[in-house]
């Protein structure tokens, strides 16, 4: 799906008459649906009122409304809640990346500065990267990060079930080969192990967003306390508002199906929909930024002690 220009949120009218990256695309067809059905339940009222004997409508009296403002309100407590809990994951899932970006260059930039081997390092950072991306979108087609990968560890990784622990670990065995050839001195090695596992860490973040949905049972009620409200709700307000009702309908159906929609969307930030977090460019920061920083120690080594 195509993403939002985030450019244009500077502009107010089109950001609010905007359709890419929005709910609409989801819901309106269950919007269309409110409305038609509104309009049904207008028209039956309307028509029975006007052929009726005695002027008694076929629906005799609206609904009493204050039912409806009850479950109005213990609707939106549910959707707030419900947009509270995917934002967090989204903000989460966010939060590891962010550390998995520092960590990567906090291992390109110092690895790379004690050994002359920085570029592999780097490889494969970056292969550990592209690698976790694949795997939190579910695909195991490790094409994407074999450039910067040795074949022996792609072979490795494709017979993990977990393949950018596999990719980890052949980072760690670059730190521990570098350290027995005394490239790197221990406390340096310290330094890079943790860094390591703060990558592994943030891995782990992220599979338990990725594998912990919210709970069945409260997606389930949220969507059919809406379907109750929106299927009543005609019946409440057809007498008062006549054929206003359809429109008003119309934006309560927007509200409620678009906050729930937005909802489901942003619960798995590392899909490919447009409001997802783009791994595809966090990765490519990540690739560009330790090959630089690879490239920058090979070209300035370290000054020497007068």
């Amino acid at each position: 799906m195509k993403r939002p220009d985030h450019r244009i949120t500077r502009n107010w009218l089109q950001t609010a008459f905007s359709w890419a990256g929005t709910a609409l695309p989801m819901c309106y067809g269950r919007i269309l649906l409110a409305v038609a059905y509104s309009i049904l339940i207008e028209a039956i009222y309307f028509f029975g009122k006007i052929g009726a004997n005695n002027n008694r409508p076929v629906l005799d009296q609206e609904l009493d409304s204050f039912g409806h403002v009850v479950l109005g309100s213990l609707i939106g407590f549910l959707l707030v809640f419900r947009m509270n809990a995917s934002n967090a994951r989204y903000w989460e899932g966010r939060s590891h990346w962010g550390t998995i970006i520092n960590s990567s260059r906090n291992l390109s930039r110092v690895g790379s500065l004690y050994t002359k081997d920085g570029q592999t390092l780097a490889d494969l950072v970056a292969g550990f990267a592209i690698s976790l991306k694949l795997s939190l979108r579910g695909l195991r087609d490790l094409a994407e990060a074999a450039p910067f990968l040795p074949e022996s560890v792609v072979k490795t990784a494709e017979r993990f079930g977990n393949q950018p622990t596999a990719i980890a670990a052949a980072i760690s065995a670059w730190v521990h080969r570098q350290t027995q050839q005394g490239e790197i001195p221990l406390e340096i090695t310290r330094h890079l192990e943790t860094q390591i596992a703060e990558l592994v860490n943030a891995q782990g973040g992220c599979e338990k967003i990725q594998k912990t949905p919210l709970p069945f049972a409260y997606v389930s009620l949220i969507k059919l306390m809406i379907l109750v409200y929106l299927a009543t709700l005609p019946l409440v307000i057809c007498e008062r508002f006549g054929w206003w009702s359809p429109i008003l309908m119309a934006v309560l159906s927007l509200g409620m199906f678009g906050i729930e929609e937005t909802s489901v969307e942003i619960e798995d930030p590392f899909g490919t929909s447009a409001n997802c977090l783009d791994l595809d460019v966090l990765t490519i920061t990540v690739t560009r930024d330790v090959g630089q920083l690879a490239q920058f120690a090979d070209s300035n080594p370290p000054l020497e002690n007068p």
